[in-house]
């Protein structure tokens, strides 16, 4: 089965009116029941994780190891008359492993339910009817996931901006008719009161080594969700670590901070 693309959104997925979490008042009421993936986390805070050294991305600590890179994607709160970014937030991390991504989101959820479910059937209409992409579920590591085709255009800009190694393995045929097959994997994780999402793209998809590395960076998250009622779904506060400022100054027409830990030794560079 081909599979795609789904647009990113702040939201996990378009669903009912949410309404505000009450805060938590009754110490016998039981916590949301979670599905535990084998041999670990992700973790919350709560619980005693192993140590691991971790960048602090505030609602989110997400493990360092050698190759890989990171990401901060942000979201504009402020625009100019043009409309061009004057302030934003940041909304997701993004770990990148040699051709491969993982987008790493988390969300408040409901004290008694997860959310996964019905992100999941959310996700797969939005793809399915707005994108007009393919979508199959199945069992991974971490339980139920979803595995999606969406077509990915291939302008004269788009293919001007890639690497010319990468354009050069494009088939003809996707170039004649203007667009390629793009496969994404959708992964959620249930936690006490949040909802984790991972998006993977890239080699990792079907290179199994590649996978390894970003599934042990998933199993070794740790999030935070903190006590202030929330309303479900929407999207815990993340941070920027200290680690993005210590390497200099940087910046590039994304609104994207970046900086790979292990290509200078201690040094880390900020990109906006």
């Amino acid at each position: 089965m081909a599979f795609g693309r789904r647009r990113q959104a702040e939201e996990p997925a378009q669903g009912a009116e949410v309404t505000e979490e009450p805060a938590e008042t009754a110490e016998e009421e039981a916590p949301a029941a979670e599905a535990e993936p084998a041999d670990g986390g992700p973790w919350d805070s709560e619980d005693s994780f192993p140590e691991l050294q971790r960048l602090d991305f505030g609602s989110l600590q997400v493990p360092v190891a050698p190759g890989l890179g990171f990401q901060v994607n942000f979201e504009a709160t402020q625009v100019d008359e043009e409309g061009n970014p004057l302030d934003g937030r940041p909304v997701a991390v993004l770990v990148q492993y040699e051709e491969s991504a993982m987008q790493l989101q988390v969300f408040a959820a409901p004290k008694r339910s997860g959310i996964w479910d019905d992100v999941r059937r959310e996700t797969a209409k939005d793809i399915q009817e707005e994108a007009q992409g393919q979508t199959q579920e199945g069992e991974g590591p971490f339980g139920a996931e979803l595995l999606a085709m969406v077509p990915a255009a291939l302008t004269e800009e788009v293919l001007a901006d890639m690497p010319k190694e990468v354009r050069e393995q494009i088939p003809a045929e996707f170039v004649e008719q203007g667009w390629a097959p793009q496969i994404i994997r959708f992964l959620g994780v249930d936690g006490p009161r949040w909802f984790l999402q991972a998006v993977v793209q890239g080699a990792a998809i079907e290179d199994e080594e590649q996978w390894q590395v970003l599934e042990d960076v998933l199993r070794g998250v740790v999030v935070h969700r903190g006590d202030a009622p929330m309303p479900p779904r929407d999207l815990l506060e993340l941070q920027i670590p200290k680690e993005f400022s210590e390497g200099g100054d940087e910046e590039d027409e994304e609104g994207v901070q970046t900086f790979d830990p292990f290509e200078r030794g201690p040094e880390i560079t900020e990109v906006r």
